[in-house]
């Protein structure tokens, strides 16, 4: 992984992520044509996973609508991939979070391509405090983006798919939370809710060809690490028995292979991509609490 073009003197954090030169670049597993002609959206598709998930469909062949709340971000995601992939992209600014939002953008994607082939829910995010100490409004926030936006964006897609006889998957970024995810417990709630979800779906929309899985990562080298605090940051390497970051290029290329052909026969399922965290390591988002330090950590 190269430097980020972010000055990373600036902010105090080393500099996470590929540039976008490296996910044009990179060499993937998967064949070159493999999504060809087939269409994707994808939330949260203007940085971090979200922008490296679609260098890599655009890459492979996929056709592709992006959305977020940040339109500049989503159309510099765009511009780079016309210009170092050579494959246009479409985007719309828009939140999850508003039920007639999401709407218009389903919409506007049967428009522009005429069908939608798998929805990759990644938007979302969170920020670190103690749960004792989160507003109504913070966690409020937390739970309508992670929870609430998702769902929405699963059901329209659904019963989109539902009236129109055709098949669908869904692919739904959530998170490592079988041991808990102290500081983020927002988020952790949001995530679960989101996983047993998907699992519950999974079944009932079975019957009409609909696959609903999840991909859950665990501490990955993106610009999205800058929320915390560098010290903390950078010990989230040592939250796994592997002693180092995945990337974002692991998570995209897990996507991939649950969307391709060699996920045909999954659904209701999570792939976890964390480097062995949630048999081993401990991640404090805030600090770890002088309560829990022990052998003079």
């Amino acid at each position: 992984m190269a430097s980020n073009p972010k000055d990373a003197a600036a902010t105090g954090h080393p500099a996470y992520g590929f540039t976008n030169e490296e996910l044009a670049s990179h060499p993937l597993v998967f064949a070159e044509d493999l999504l060809k002609d087939k269409v994707f959206l994808l939330s949260g598709g203007g940085s971090g996973i979200g922008k490296a998930t679609a260098f890599v469909l655009a890459r492979l062949g996929a056709k592709l609508m992006i959305c977020g709340r940040d339109e500049e971000k989503l159309a510099r995601a765009a511009d780079s991939i016309g210009e170092l992939v050579g494959k246009e992209v479409a985007y719309q600014a828009m939140t999850i979070r508003d039920p007639e939002q999401v709407d218009d953008l389903m919409s506007a994607t049967w428009e522009r391509f005429g069908r939608l082939d798998v929805l990759v829910n990644n938007g979302g995010g969170q920020f670190p405090q103690d749960a004792i100490d989160f507003s109504v409004k913070g966690w409020n926030a937390v739970i309508d983006t992670n929870l609430n936006g998702t769902w929405y964006m699963m059901q329209q897609a659904a019963r989109r798919w539902r009236d129109e006889d055709r098949p669908g998957h869904i692919i739904n970024v959530v998170a490592v939370i079988s041991r808990g995810m102290p500081q983020v417990a927002h988020t952790c709630a949001a995530r679960a809710g989101v996983i047993y979800l998907s699992k519950t779906v999974s079944t009932e929309w079975a019957p009409f060809d609909i696959q609903v899985n999840c991909v859950a990562p665990g501490s990955i080298a993106t610009t999205g690490l800058e929320v915390y605090k560098p010290e903390v940051a950078e010990m989230f390497r040592y939250a796994n028995p592997m002693h180092r970051f995945g990337d974002a290029l692991d998570i995209a290329q897990a996507i991939v292979y649950l969307a391709a052909p060699s996920g045909k026969f999954i659904t209701g399922e999570v792939v976890t991509v964390d480097g062995g965290a949630a048999q081993h390591g401990e991640n404090w988002s805030a600090g770890i609490p002088d309560y829990f330090r022990v052998h003079g950590r």
